[in-house]
C-alpha cells in the first residue's frame, strides 16, 4: 500500500493518472506522469539497495531492475461470492481462453489469458497485450468488453497480481471479526468480504456471523471504499475514517466477544461490556511505494531514501496498534504489508514491534502457496540518512557519535536499525516478492501471531535472568487494551520541515490498481465510454490532493452523518413493508435499521439490514466517535409509483441476494430465457409484449416490486447455467428490470454474447436503476 505523505495516516492521496501501456505521444499532449525506458533510472535508488545486498548475485539486481522498467502485465480476479466466481471463472475458462489461444496479430502470435499459478482455484488471471490489439484485434476487442461491463458490476476486479497476497495469509472464515486497518480503496477488503460470505450461493448471500471493520483515514477515499464493497453487499461490513494508529477502543457486550459468538441472536441486558477483539487484522500501511514502479512511473524520478525513513514511526504505531486490538485467545493473526522494498519500512517495522510486545512472533508460511515464489526478510540493512543516499552508517550508534549535527541526528529512531537480537525474531520468516520473480510488482508480506502461552512462560523466566539493558523494552502493553490509546507525537523524521513535501507515491493497491474501471466512473465527471474507462487502467493516487469536504465531514474538517437507528422489531412502517414483499416470519427484522429519522417531512426513505455483531457495535457504542461512514446492506428503498399509484417499497438489486433466503417461495415469478431477453431489449417492456405462460403470473400479481427466478435453460444457442434472480418492478402496462444499466449490459454480453441496449436511449421521466 503505497500513499502519499499528506494522505494522513493510514490514508491515501490520488494524483495523475497513468496508464503504463502507452507512451505520451499516444496518450495526448500535456502528460507529465509518462516517462520513457531510457529515463528509468534513478541514482539514489540503485545506490540504496545495493548497500541492502537484497541478492547474493549482484546480477539479480540487474535482473530486477530489469524487470522494474518493464511494462506490468493486466491482471483480474474473478470476484464475488465462491459459487458465482466459479461460475464466470468457466465461461473464461470454457469461452474466451479458446477463442484467444491461436490469434496472430500484424505477424505476432499474442499469447492468451493465464491463470496466476498460486492464486487458490485460478480465479486470478494475467495477460500482457499491447493496448492496437485489445481496440482492434475482434477475438481481443470481445474479451475486452466483457472485462469491461463485467468489472462495471463487480463480477471481476482488476487488482494488480501482489495486491491480492496479504488477504490470502489472513485465512479469513465466515465467523472472524476481522479488521482492514488502512482499507481504502477497498480490492482487499472485497477479498475479506468473499472470505466472510463462503457459504454464498448463486442466487443468495448469507449473513454471516462475523464482522469486517474497513478503516481508512481520508474521509474522501472512505466513500471510494464503500463504493468498492458494494459490490459483495454485506450485512457484516462497518466502514470507519479514523487514524489507524490510534483507534479507539469499542466495546461490545462479552457473549459476542467470545468463540461462539455465532449462537447469539441477541445479548441479554446483563452482559457486561468488555472491548472488541478481532480474530484477524490487516495493516496493509501507507508506504512509500517503490515497488510499484512498473506502474507509477514517476517514482524514477522522485524516488529518495527518505521517503521510507518518513514513513517508519507512523508504520511501527499502525501495527503495535493491531497488536494490541488481536484477540488473545492464542487463535488470532495479523497480516502486515507494504508495496515497498525498503527494509526500513519493512524488517525494520516487524522488529521494532515485536521487541515492543515479545507476547508476538512471526509465523512460518513458507508451506502456504509453494507456487508463489518469494525470498525471506533481510537480517541485515543500512539506512541511508539523506536524500541522496550517500550518507550510511551501520548502526544508530555510529551515527549518534558521528560528526552530524543534533538536530538531524534527532530525526531517526533507533528502531530503523537492525536489532541486536534480530536472529532470535526469525526475520526470515518474512515474505519478499521481487518483480523479476513472476512478472509481477514488488511486495513485502509477514504474518504474525501471539505465541503459545507455554513460550510466553519460558521466554519470561529467560527475560528475568537477563540485566535491565538486555531486556526487550515494552511499549505496548496488552494489558492495557481496554484503555483509549493516547496520541502519540509523529517521529523526529515524519516532522522534519525538509519532509513536508509528499511521498512519491502512490496508492493503496500500490500494487493494486488503485481504482478499478468502475471507480474510474466515480472519480471522473466525464468517464467516457465503457471501452476508454477501461483503457485507462490506473488511477494512480500519486502526490497530493487539495482537502476537500466529502459527505460525511464538513469543510471544517468535524464528522456529520446520519444516525444509525434501529427499529423496533414491530414498527408499523417496516412490517407493512415486510407484508407487501412477502418476508417470511424468521427475516430478521431485529437488526433492521434506517439513516434517517422518521417524521412528517422525513419518511424513512430506505431499510438497512445488519448482522448482530455490527448492531451490537452501533447501539454500544458513540458513531460519531470512531467516524462511522457505513453499516450493514441497504435491502428496501421508497419506489415512487406511476399516476394513481401510492409509493411502495422495493427490494434493491444489491439486496436482494441477502433478503432472498426470507422471501416466500410463493411470491417468487418463474421466468424463461426469452422472458429475460425482452427485458433486456427494452428498459420498460409493455407486459403484453411477454409469452403467454409469464404473462398470466404477471397479471396475478400486484403492482410494486416482484421478484423472478430464471431456471437454467438452453435455448436457441444460449444457455443459462444456473438460477438467476432478478427483482423487477410492475407498473399499470409495462414492466421493469431493476437493475442498473451497467449490469444489464454484462448480463446481456454473458448470456447473449452482444448488448442488447446499445444504441437505446433511456427515457428521462422514469427512473430505472438503483
Amino acid at each position: 500500500m503505497g500513499r502519499g505523505r499528506k494522505g494522513g495516516r493510514g490514508g491515501k492521496s490520488r494524483g495523475p493518472r497513468t496508464d503504463p501501456t502507452v507512451t505520451a505521444a499516444e496518450d495526448g499532449p500535456g502528460r507529465t506522469d509518462l516517462i520513457e525506458k531510457l529515463d528509468m533510472h534513478n541514482e539514489r535508488f540503485a545506490r540504496y539497495y545495493k548497500q541492502q545486498s537484497l541478492f547474493t548475485d549482484e546480477k539479480e539486481f540487474e535482473e530486477m531492475l530489469d524487470a522494474m522498467r518493464r511494462h506490468l502485465p493486466t491482471t483480474f480476479r474473478v470476484a464475488g461470492s465462491r459459487q458465482t466466481a466459479h461460475s464466470l471463472n468457466q465461461t473464461i475458462t470454457d469461452v474466451h481462453v479458446p477463442s484467444l489461444s491461436d490469434i496472430v496479430f500484424e505477424d505476432e502470435k499474442i499469447p492468451p489469458p493465464v491463470q496466476l499459478p498460486w492464486y487458490p482455484d485460478g480465479l486470478a488471471w494475467q495477460f500482457n497485450v499491447p493496448k492496437k490489439v485489445l481496440r482492434r484485434q475482434p477475438e481481443f476487442k470481445k474479451f475486452h468488453s466483457f472485462l469491461v461491463f463485467e468489472t462495471e458490476v463487480g463480477n471481476i476486479s482488476r487488482q494488480e497480481a501482489v495486491s491480492m497476497i496479504p488477504p490470502l495469509f489472513l485465512d479469513v472464515e465466515p465467523t472472524h471479526k476481522v479488521m482492514d486497518m488502512c482499507a481504502a480503496p477497498g480490492s482487499k477488503t472485497a477479498q475479506i468480504l468473499e472470505a466472510l460470505h463462503s457459504q454464498d450461493t448463486l442466487t443468495s448471500s448469507s449473513i454471516p456471523s462475523g464482522l469486517l471493520v474497513a478503516n481508512d483515514s481520508d474521509n474522501k477515499r472512505t466513500h471510494l471504499l464503500i463504493h468498492q464493497s458494494a459490490r459483495l453487499p454485506s450485512p457484516a461490513l462497518m466502514v470507519t475514517n479514523l487514524d489507524a494508529s490510534n483507534y479507539p477502543v469499542i466495546k461490545v457486550p462479552a457473549s459476542l466477544n467470545t468463540k461462539d459468538h455465532a449462537s447469539v441472536q441477541e445479548p441479554p441486558q446483563s452482559d457486561k461490556l468488555e472491548p472488541l477483539m478481532f480474530d484477524r487484522i490487516l495493516c496493509d500501511v501507507p508506504c512509500s511505494g517503490d515497488g510499484t514502479m512498473r506502474k507509477n512511473l514517476g517514482i524514477w524520478k522522485s524516488w529518495q531514501p527518505m521517503d521510507g525513513n518518513g514513513l517508519h514511526g507512523l508504520q511501527v504505531r499502525i501495527l503495535q496498534r493491531a497488536m494490541r486490538m488481536l484477540t488473545k485467545d492464542g487463535t488470532g493473526r495479523i497480516v502486515y504489508s507494504t508495496c515497498s522494498l525498503n527494509p526500513v519500512e519493512n524488517e525494520a517495522v516487524i522488529c521494532a514491534a515485536l521487541n515492543s510486545n515479545p507476547a508476538f512472533e512471526l509465523v512460518d508460511v513458507s508451506d502456504k502457496f509453494p507456487s508463489l515464489q518469494r525470498r525471506p526478510g533481510l537480517k541485515t540493512w543500512i539506512p541511508s540518512v539523506d536524500r541522496t543516499a550517500t550518507t550510511f552508517f551501520e548502526t544508530w550508534e555510529d551515527l549518534m557519535t558521528s560528526s552530524l549535527d543534533d538536530p538531524t541526528k534527532a530525526r531517526f529512531l533507533r528502531s530503523q536499525w537492525a536489532p541486536e537480537n534480530i536472529e532470535d525474531l526469525h526475520i526470515e520468516r518474512c515474505m519478499r516478492i521481487y518483480p523479476h520473480l513472476q512478472d509481477t510488482g514488488g511486495f513485502f508480506v509477514a504474518v504474525l501471531e501471539r505465541k503459545k502461552k507455554s513460550q510466553r512462560k519460558r521466554q519470561h523466566a529467560e527475560t528475568e535472568e537477563l540485566p535491565d539493558s538486555k531486556r526487550p523494552r515494552i511499549e505496548e502493553s496488552d494489558e492495557t487494551i481496554d484503555e483509549e490509546p493516547s496520541p502519540e507525537p509523529a517521529s523526529a523524521v515524519e516532522e522534519e520541515e525538509g519532509l513536508s513535501e509528499p511521498v512519491s507515491a502512490i496508492d493503496e493497491t500500490g500494487p493494486e490498481p488503485p481504482v478499478s474501471a468502475i471507480e474510474e466512473v466515480a472519480l471522473e465527471e466525464n468517464p467516457g465510454s465503457p471501452s476508454e474507462v477501461m483503457d485507462t487502467v490506473d488511477v494512480d493516487d500519486n502526490g497530493p490532493v487539495a482537502a476537500s469536504s466529502s459527505k460525511g465531514e464538513k469543510g471544517d474538517g468535524t464528522f456529520k452523518e446520519n444516525p444509525y437507528i434501529y427499529l423496533p422489531q414491530d414498527h408499523p412502517l417496516l412490517q407493512a413493508c415486510l407484508a407487501r414483499l412477502k418476508m417470511v416470519p424468521s427475516f430478521p427484522s431485529h437488526n433492521v435499521l434506517v439513516r434517517n429519522v422518521e417524521s412528517v417531512h422525513t419518511p424513512i426513505r430506505s431499510f438497512y439490514l445488519s448482522n448482530t455483531l455490527v448492531k451490537a457495535v452501533i447501539t454500544h457504542n458513540d458513531y460519531q466517535k470512531f467516524r462511522l461512514t457505513a453499516a450493514g446492506t441497504k435491502v428496501f428503498t421508497k419506489q415512487e409509483a406511476g399516476k394513481g399509484l401510492d409509493a411502495q417499497y422495493r427490494v434493491l438489486g444489491e439486496g436482494l441476494p441477502v433478503v432472498l433466503p426470507f422471501v416466500e417461495p410463493s411470491a417468487i415469478l418463474t421466468g424463461s430465457l426469452r422472458a429475460l431477453r425482452t427485458f433486456l431489449e427494452s428498459y420498460y417492456p409493455l407486459v403484453a409484449t411477454f409469452e403467454e405462460k409469464f404473462r398470466e403470473q404477471i397479471d396475478e400479481s400486484s403492482t410494486g416490486s416482484l421478484i423472478v427466478r430464471f431456471p437454467p435453460e438452453e435455448s436457441d444457442g444460449t444457455v443459462l447455467t444456473h438460477d438467476l434472480v432478478l427483482p423487477i418492478w410492475k407498473s399499470n402496462v409495462s414492466l421493469s428490470l431493476m437493475i442498473d444499466k451497467k449490469a444489464k449490459s454484462a448480463l446481456s454480453l454473458r448470456l447473449f454474447h452482444k448488448d442488447l441496449l446499445a444504441g437505446l436511449k433511456a427515457p428521462g421521466h422514469k427512473k430505472e436503476e438503483d
